[in-house]
């Protein structure tokens, strides 16, 4: 069951990037940066998955998707809900396929789908953040319109309260502008969140840009993973109490991804 993202994580899905991620044909068919080093990159995933392991998190590790150099980024293809999780369908054509690959996954682990995104609409995991009574929706180029409609028809009967906050074209998803911290804790880019869109949560704002984002990953109990690279925000976070994981995930920046990109929260 998962509700509230601020609460302790306790099983999530990742998939380590042995293949697939470092043999893109077309980078910009696939939208990456720059091709990882494939020695480096699992060397970075497997201290991630330690870190998971160390908190407590049951990981499961599942086998890239041939032909998918972005199925490493699991977080986009489904999400998990109190009731069951819901298979989306990704905005970026080339990832299409990755739903059902997940969905496989998660109905193996137990999962029960509650619904789907159907075509046209589009809605990738990285644009949807659980916070309690609130979900916050990012609508983006990932994201469209019909795809949040259908989402929040799903999430209404759920009990959620729907805030959408529109995105620029030049930010990929909404965990780049907006994360949770705890339960009614939340970091968000100043620039593009504004007071009114969190109201009801006390907000760590900052100036984004560069390598400085919301993109972490909560654990919970006031414990975060946090890319070695986002120093502005490990700073401030430190400042403000918490417990940061600082991990190397540079090589999935080459691919556009962060902390929160690389992992599938299941349970909290």
């Amino acid at each position: 069951m998962l509700r509230n993202e601020g609460e302790r994580l306790t099983r999530v899905v990742v998939c380590t990037p042995r293949y697939e991620y470092a043999r893109a044909g077309s980078l910009e068919e696939h939208n990456i940066g720059e091709l990882g080093d494939p020695k480096v990159a699992v060397q970075q995933h497997d201290e991630l998955k330690s870190k998971l392991r160390e908190f407590g998190a049951e990981v499961t590790d599942l086998p890239e998707l041939v032909g998918h150099p972005n199925s490493v980024f699991t977080r986009d293809t489904a999400l998990c809900t109190p009731k069951g999780y819901v298979k989306l369908r990704l905005g970026l054509e080339s990832r299409q396929g990755e739903e059902e690959w997940m969905a496989e996954a998660l109905r193996a682990m137990g999962e029960t789908c509650v619904g789907e995104i159907g075509a046209p609409g589009t809605v990738e995991g990285g644009d949807v953040v659980l916070a309690g009574d609130v979900a916050f929706v990012g609508r983006s180029i990932r994201t469209n319109e019909e795809g949040i409609q259908q989402l929040s028809a799903l999430l209404a009967m759920m009990g959620y309260e729907i805030r959408v906050i529109a995105l620029p074209d030049t930010i990929l998803h909404l965990d780049k502008a907006l994360m949770v911290l705890g339960p009614k804790q939340v970091l968000y880019c100043r620039e593009l969140v504004s007071e009114e869109e969190i109201e009801g949560f006390e907000g760590i704002g900052f100036s984004c840009g560069g390598n400085t984002t919301a993109n972490i990953i909560c654990l919970g109990d006031r414990e975060l993973i946090v890319n070695s690279s986002n120093s502005i925000v490990i700073d401030r976070l430190k400042a403000e109490g918490y417990v940061v994981r600082s991990l190397d995930l540079g090589e999935f920046a080459k691919g556009m991804g962060g902390p929160n990109c690389l992992i599938m929260p299941v349970e909290r």
